[in-house]
């Protein structure tokens, strides 16, 4: 079988979760058969579908009518031979593997040999589900995150007898439903994600235990050294604490073999029924029931606390799976970047802190509690007595080479010859434009430019955006001839086009408004396929103010430019390929490591020919034919008086690569 003879798709259980998987494979075309026990429950979640799809139509986010795609999904009451000619199924019902079991012995019999069945399970064993049905080569788990239509990840795991085809099928379906997947090859309790995250629980709450740090002090950590979007004990309110306690509880239950207790913290809390925002009281106190406000954490308090404690049992999770084969590190990283919010993955955090911290940290987790689980896991021993443990050595679990960092009020500027990447870091503003970021990077751009050592500069963004528009708190007190004075924006911008040195924007999510233009300013995009770009500003009342109304047409052609500054809408990476306005897609999992080998590529060659090739480009298209050619002569001809072409000739000779010295 092979995804594209996928045409129609069962949803079993129309509750939050299944709603919203049928919502999604309504939106990519498929005929959806919704099915659940009763009708009352089917027309909820068709008022909710229907709701969902409404706010998607006013975003720009679905181009079809609200009506067509509804009319792709049939509520069916029960099981039955109306829904026998489904070609795949995914099970999205309680939470109990008896019920799950009968259902699938059910979908056996109904469903035709070719389908196959999937599991939404967030924690229960695929294998156990698969030993009902005669075909438990054909059912794979499907993990969606909630809510399935926002969330781009999912986990898709391989159960004993899960065939490579199922698997990869069910893989291709994820992508075409507009997900990321990422592929598991064993089936382990909690997936990826919910493994890394209850590893980052478990340390969190023995430091607190132990009175290493207080709560505020462990999510301070968090958020201000780590990135995480929430404090561990925040987020542990905002999710539900009873919900951590029956995972806890169920850990025996489930086949995870360890000797991990289950937190104190949260046993007493679930005791006193102060179960987080629901009620209004948890690790921190709300204003009442089912109102979440953040909580204030002062910045000073992340300074108490060594941020390799809170993940070391998580990294130590990680280096397992990959060890063992269980998931690639590409995948692990982008399942904790896609599916808990991180601004870096978890080994890639393991990496930054130091693999030598990180196994230190295990070392003092075990003598604080006798727990035989935080044993370094082979992979981190044997990383650090060959002296890979992360950026500071060049080495990790990722390759460095030699780097420089430095970290400013809003960038991050990291040099690791013959790149210099620049990385917008203002990440709980989905790094917006500021004064400040655009100064800071006026400043390192200048500081680049004069560093021989450096060939190309890279800028992306930290987290989940490349940059989406300029801070438009500031706007709010400006006067029509402030705007007109507003150049720093513009300032930037204008130098990036005309930069001595290649500019790759590497656009990792959000591109919009203001950092859309900063990226057609740059000499090549290249996007992540979860990557989406617009001109949203029309929605606000304003245009482009930054060249967005000049660059874009010369990108995509003038109707289709007015087209995106017109409607305000936002298009995915993959549409603004096909339209011109990036020159490259790849793979979320592969996308630094792409960018990286185009930049290298680029970073070989010669940068006085780079230079002449950058403004013959840039200023002849601004100019006529005639004086383009002419430009470009004068260029091509000026290059024969350098010592790089002398050299680039001599290697073509001698059957070598030229090493070019920019002279």
């Amino acid at each position: 079988m092979k995804v594209e003879d996928i045409k129609k798709i069962l949803v079993i259980g129309a509750g939050t979760m299944g709603h919203g998987i049928a919502e999604l494979a309504a939106i990519a075309g498929y005929q959806v058969y919704l099915s659940d026990v009763s009708q009352d429950i089917l027309n909820s979640a068709m008022d909710k579908v229907k709701w969902s799809l409404t706010k998607l139509k006013e975003r720009g986010t679905i181009k079809e009518d609200v009506e067509t795609v509804l009319q792709r999904i049939r509520p069916v009451v029960g099981l039955d031979k109306t829904v026998s000619d489904a070609d795949f199924s995914i099970e999205a019902i309680t939470e109990k593997i008896d019920v799950k079991r009968q259902t699938f012995a059910k979908l056996d019999e109904l469903l035709p040999p070719h389908a196959i069945l999937a599991t939404n399970t967030s924690s229960l064993p695929v294998s156990k589900i698969a030993e009902a049905t005669k075909r438990p080569d054909k059912v794979v788990g499907m993990h969606y995150f909630n809510p399935p239509a926002l969330m781009p990840l999912v986990e898709v795991m391989k159960g004993d007898k899960t065939s490579d085809e199922t698997a990869k099928v069910t893989y291709e379906l994820a992508k075409k439903l507009g997900k990321q997947p990422i592929m598991i090859n064993k089936d382990i309790p909690g997936y990826v994600v919910n493994r890394i995250l209850g590893g980052i629980n478990i340390a969190s709450c023995i430091v607190v235990e132990k009175k290493l740090a207080d709560i505020k002090e462990v999510d301070a950590v968090a958020r201000y050294k780590l990135g995480f979007p929430m404090g561990v004990f925040e987020l542990l309110d905002y999710t539900g604490i009873d919900v951590a306690y029956y995972i806890s509880k169920s850990r025996e239950e489930l086949g995870v073999k360890d000797d991990i207790p289950i937190c104190s913290l949260i046993v007493e809390k679930f005791k006193n029924n102060e179960l987080g925002v629901k009620s209004g009281k948890g690790f921190y106190t709300y204003p009442g029931p089912g109102k979440y406000v953040k909580p204030e954490l002062p910045k000073e308090l992340a300074e108490k606390l060594n941020p390799a404690l809170i993940i070391a049992p998580a990294v130590n999770e990680a280096a397992r799976l990959v060890r063992e084969n269980i998931a690639s590190k590409e995948d692990v990283d982008l399942g904790t970047v896609l599916g808990l919010g991180f601004q870096k993955g978890i080994l890639k955090l393991a990496d930054e802190v130091g693999i030598d911290n990180i196994v230190n940290s295990l070392s003092e987790l075990k003598k604080l509690t006798g727990i035989s689980s935080f044993d370094p896991d082979p992979l981190l021993t044997e990383m650090v007595s060959q002296g890979k443990v992360g950026m500071k050595s060049g080495s990790g679990f990722f390759e460095y080479g030699k780097i420089q960092q430095k970290t400013l009020k809003t960038l991050i500027l990291r040099v690791e010859p013959p790149l210099a990447w620049i990385v917008l870091n203002r990440p709980e503003r989905l790094n917006a434009l500021s004064q400040e970021l655009m100064g800071e990077l006026d400043k390192v751009l200048d500081e680049l430019e004069f560093n021989n050592d450096v060939r190309v500069v890279i800028i992306t963004g930290n987290g989940r955006a490349f940059s989406a528009g300029a801070d438009v708190t500031s706007f709010t007190t400006l006067r029509p001839i402030d705007v007109v004075r507003y150049r720093y924006m513009k300032n930037v911008i204008y130098k990036i086009q005309l930069y001595t040195k290649p500019v790759i924007a590497a656009i990792n999510g959000f591109a919009l408004g203001g950092g859309l233009e900063l990226a057609m300013a740059c000499d090549i995009r290249i996007a992540s396929n979860l990557a989406q770009l617009g001109q949203p500003e029309i929605n606000i009342g304003i245009i482009p103010g930054a060249g967005g109304t000049q660059r874009l047409p010369r990108l995509i052609g003038k109707g289709r430019a007015k087209l995106l500054i017109y409607t305000g809408d936002m298009i995915p990476a993959e549409e603004a390929y096909k339209m011109g306005l990036v020159d490259q897609v790849v793979p979320a999992n592969k996308f630094e490591e792409e960018v990286r080998r185009v930049a290298l590529k680029i970073a070989e060659k010669s940068p006085l020919s780079l230079l002449a090739a950058k403004l013959a480009v840039e200023l002849g298209y601004e100019a006529n034919i005639w004086t383009g050619q002419e430009l470009e002569s004068a260029l091509f001809g000026l290059l024969f008086t350098t010592e790089d072409v002398k050299e680039g000739v001599r290697a073509f000779l001698e059957r070598r690569k030229p090493q070019f010295k920019g002279e």
